[in-house]
């Protein structure tokens, strides 16, 4: 199995609507995809310019733990973004650069601790994991990502059981 890094957004129930939002404005503008309506917990609809099971087929989050969406999100060209680029041959555009599948995680608390959802961005390979850690870019977009939304923490988790690096916020209990 290869690395599997990821960054981890810590935010309260009612702010996930919000951070979807701001997850969708950094998604591609051209898509071949139908739109993909989640319905969250609280019974808010967002649509999003994403899959799950690679599928545009509505998706309720009520009474599941975690739902998986798969996404490709455009991030600023920096130099380890353009590098990953160049090697697989990926157009920049406006100065992004379009990267995917960056797969989320949306775990959602038991009923009796509704203190956080966790959206959880991991990257598809090993080489988009290296990325992940080396850009400076991309970890800015996750970390302004997390102060828009009004989320806890943001943490960059390496998959290898070690604690996460707090990169913005104050980590959960």
């Amino acid at each position: 199995m290869g690395l599997t890094y990821a960054y981890d957004i810590h935010l309260r129930p009612g702010n996930v609507a919000r951070a979807l939002h701001e997850v969708a404005k950094l998604a591609p503008p051209r898509r071949r995809l139908p739109p993909l309506t989640v319905t969250l917990p609280d019974g808010e609809r967002v649509v999003l310019p994403f899959t799950s099971g690679f599928e545009s087929d509505p998706v309720d989050c009520a009474g599941k733990d975690r739902v998986t969406l798969e996404t490709s999100l455009m991030f600023p060209a920096d130099e380890a973004v353009r590098a990953y680029a160049e090697e697989r041959d990926l157009p920049v555009e406006g100065g992004r650069v379009q990267i995917g599948y960056v797969y989320l995680d949306m775990y959602f608390p038991p009923s009796l601790d509704l203190r956080h959802v966790c959206l959880d961005f991991w990257a598809a390979t090993s080489r988009m994991s290296r990325l992940f850690d080396a850009s400076g870019a991309i970890r800015k977009v996750f970390t302004d990502l997390a102060e828009t939304s009004g989320a806890v923490c943001c943490l960059f988790d390496t998959g290898d059981g070690g604690p996460e690096r707090v990169l913005w916020g104050t980590a959960p209990d």
